[in-house]
């Protein structure tokens, strides 16, 4: 099944879309297996290092969890993580049909894209957590993952709590139909948390996050990052992608910098996001970098939908065997 293509983008060779994790998806050597097994891993991990003056590769080798749940370490080093995979299968023969990320993974989705230059993509980033990790350390911030209780209801158990005068708490990410992710002063999280609870929902999770995300919380620090944004060259699309922020496609460079401006402040629309792929029609799932969250998501929300996670040696090997050889079988030109 071929993908969407559309102005300036590139025919698709499989009807998948590619799914770049974001924060929560680190483990400790996250990158080993990358870094041990393929050379053009090695390269944009030294690259990366290079760029940011942090030693990235060692951290996502060997560095412990408390190094790298650092909200500034955690963001470039998740990115740098799934980019490697990204240019390990892209320089197999992988073609997806269209790109995403969610949250943070749309920084990678968008140099995938070729949106955004590798360098450009982390110092995004790396500012980004940075600016985010001052607002943690400022304000009494919380985040919980509400299970079970569609979203008009936890938007209502927010708007209950917030009606008492306890603070700030908004919906931060539409993650699938049944589970929804609060943001906010710590307190009135927890106030609403045990709303949703009322409402029914089956259980509250307290996410273990380095600062309050996607909520109006972040809005001290959108007119600096607004500056670096500025500063940064944003191409048209030439792959399909597709915005955490509006579910919808992005057509522009102007957009996809407008997109992450306000990614800061709104929440992550992932179910949108996922339905907007298989409209066009999608058919299958490939989850490039860390963890298997994407994965999980895609098959609650869609159903019967084909995933594929990357966050392991075994995964990604079986993978990579598989795309090789449609690059080998492509017609050369005489």
């Amino acid at each position: 099944m071929t993908g969407w293509t559309g102005p300036g983008s590139v025919a698709a060779t499989t009807g998948c879309l590619a799914m770049f994790p974001g924060q929560g998806s680190q483990r400790p050597g996250m990158a080993r297996h990358l870094l041990d097994t393929y050379p053009l891993a090695r390269r944009l991990f030294d690259r990366a290092d290079e760029i940011l003056g942090l030693p990235l590769s060692r951290i996502c080798v060997s560095g412990s969890a408390q190094e790298l749940g650092r909200t500034e370490i955690t963001q470039p080093a998740i990115a740098a993580t799934s980019l490697a995979v990204w240019e390990v299968l892209r320089s197999a023969g992988y073609r997806p049909a269209a790109a995403a990320g969610h949250s943070l993974g749309e920084y990678p989705a968008l140099v995938a894209a070729g949106v955004l230059s590798l360098e450009s993509a982390l110092q995004l980033v790396r500012l980004r957590g940075a600016l985010m990790g001052e607002v943690a350390r400022e304000v009494p911030g919380a985040m919980a993952a509400v299970l079970g209780l569609p979203a008009a209801q936890v938007l209502a158990a927010c708007g209950s709590a917030e009606g008492l005068g306890l603070g700030l708490v908004q919906v931060a990410n539409y993650n699938e139909p049944l589970q929804t992710v609060i943001s906010g002063h710590a307190y009135a999280v927890e106030v609403a948390g045990k709303a949703a609870l009322a409402a029914g929902a089956d259980q509250v999770v307290p996410l273990d996050v380095g600062a309050p995300f996607h909520c109006s919380l972040m809005a001290p620090v959108v007119e600096e990052f607004t500056e670096a944004l500025a500063a940064h060259a944003f191409a048209d699309p030439v792959l399909p992608v597709i915005s955490s922020v509006s579910g919808a496609h992005v057509r522009s460079g102007e957009e996809a910098r407008q997109l992450l401006r306000r990614q800061l402040t709104g929440p992550v629309r992932w179910v949108e996001v996922l339905h907007t792929a298989a409209r066009r029609p999608v058919d299958a799932y490939t989850e490039i970098g860390p963890g298997r969250v994407l994965s999980g998501l895609a098959r609650r929300t869609l159903g019967q939908a084909r995933t594929r996670s990357t966050g392991d040696p075994r995964r990604l090997t079986a993978l990579h065997a598989e795309v090789t050889p449609e690059r080998r079988q492509e017609p050369v030109a005489s």
